[in-house]
């Protein structure tokens, strides 16, 4: 079965004929008939997408999904609302509310099938892109590991974090921290850019950690601009009186004071020109240890695992 639908309408015969489309196309479809039970339902199975009326009796459409909106449970659930008003200030009233995306009755299956599957797509899109830095997470940076290993086309695969970047945070508090981090990304971008490599990819595992894959020719150029323009900015970031002592003193649970040095950035390096990498499972964990390897040195820098 595919993506789960939830259609909420006051008409039995739309309900099913929704119903039954939908299952053709391939999605499993829920049915409530009316605001109430859609909001009961979605509590206990968020869906992938709830589909509903406007127009129903005891609760209407805009009003279940003010509660939808404001439900931690469904708050992240696309709804596409289905209305037979066709003013644009009714629609707009939707909108604000946090719809997704409207279909004006009498409507054609090929078109509602069609919108279901856009909002759906753009909904994964959306929850797997770093709010901080725009960059694809977990899910996209498996999915594109995934696909090259098994291509068995010549790959190398970076893994970076930060050094020193707790203690940065505490310093100076996390929108400071923040801050750094986007500078990581952009900076990661700039350098897959002045590579050249068009197939090359840039994903935020989480915090301060990245991915990049790319060309294992073009990796060590990526390795080196990553590390020349990260430490060309970097000092911005601090105050002045930090930046010209060259580290930051931070003191632990204990009262004790701790210097730490200036943040920098360490990558590991993975690449199939040595040996036959079998998953990315594989790549990941040999990459992270080249990445701790590289951390035992000072400042930036990277490390490439060349055994065969």
């Amino acid at each position: 079965m595919g993506d789960r639908i939830l259609v909420v309408d006051d008409d039995p015969d739309i309900l099913q004929y929704v119903k039954m489309n939908l299952e053709l196309e391939g999605f499993e479809a829920e049915t409530a008939s009316n605001g109430i039970e859609a909001l009961q339902v979605a509590r206990e199975r968020p869906p992938a997408l709830v589909l509903m009326d406007v127009m129903m009796p005891g609760m209407d459409g805009l009003t279940a999904l003010r509660h939808l909106r404001n439900d931690p449970t469904t708050s992240s659930v696309p709804v596409v609302m289905l209305t037979a008003r066709a003013l644009a200030k009714d629609r707009v009233k939707g909108l604000d509310l946090g719809a997704d995306d409207y279909i004006t009755k009498p409507f054609a299956v090929e078109e509602l099938v069609a919108r279901v599957g856009t909002v759906i797509r753009r909904a994964q899109q959306m929850r797997d892109v770093s709010p901080l830095t725009g960059l694809p997470g977990n899910f996209r940076i498996a999915a594109e590991l995934e696909q090259r290993i098994e291509t068995r086309i010549p790959i190398a695969v970076v893994y970076g974090d930060l050094d020193n970047f707790k203690a940065f945070n505490d310093h100076y508090g996390f929108m400071r921290g923040d801050s750094v981090i986007k500078y990581t990304a952009t900076t990661l971008m700039e350098a897959t850019a002045a590579c050249g490599d068009p197939d090359a990819f840039v994903g935020h595992v989480g915090g301060d950690d990245f991915i990049a894959v790319m060309s294992p020719d073009l990796v060590e150029l990526f390795c080196t601009n990553v590390i020349r323009t990260f430490d060309d900015g970097i000092l911005d970031f601090y105050d002045t009186a930090d930046a010209l002592q060259g580290y930051i003193e931070v003191t632990d649970r204990r009262g004790e004071r701790h210097a730490f040095p200036i943040v920098s950035f360490s990558m590991g390096v993975v690449t199939n020109q040595y040996r036959a990498i079998a998953s990315e499972w594989e790549a990941s964990a040999i990459a992270s240890e080249m990445k701790e390897f590289a951390k035992r040195q000072p400042g930036s820098t990277y490390s490439i695992d060349r055994r065969q």
